[in-house]
């Protein structure tokens, strides 16, 4: 059973934007504090940004001014705006919540040239 499907990863040049979307299939979606994950090459999963059931935000530092994240309850999704992308925000992104309560789904690869 599907949970959680990331998608809007591409490839892009440096200095370019990507909106990502997680789409969720879990009834307690709207009550979860979720986050956004990343994966680079060799590296851990990080969270990079995280997002309240009512909508109040935290990112990671080496985010912080450039991400940005929402959410949209009504349609179980939320969404993660990226701009100024650099070289080190390649990673595959995931969806999750903060507990990580849901099976991780595929994640979406985002891949940012110099």
């Amino acid at each position: 059973q599907v949970q959680l499907v990331e998608s809007g990863g591409d490839l892009v040049q440096a200095g370019g934007s990507l909106r990502l979307s997680c789409t969720a299939s879990v009834r307690s979606f709207s009550v979860k504090a979720m986050g956004w994950y990343r994966q680079a090459p060799g590296k851990q999963r990080e969270l990079v940004a995280s997002i309240t059931s009512g909508g109040g935000t935290a990112y990671a530092d080496s985010v912080k001014g450039r991400f940005t994240a929402s959410r949209d309850n009504a349609k179980n999704m939320m969404y993660l705006q990226m701009n100024s992308l650099n070289p080190e925000d390649t990673a595959v992104y995931y969806c999750n919540a903060l507990t990580l309560a849901f099976s991780w789904g595929q994640g979406t690869q985002v891949t940012v040239s110099s």
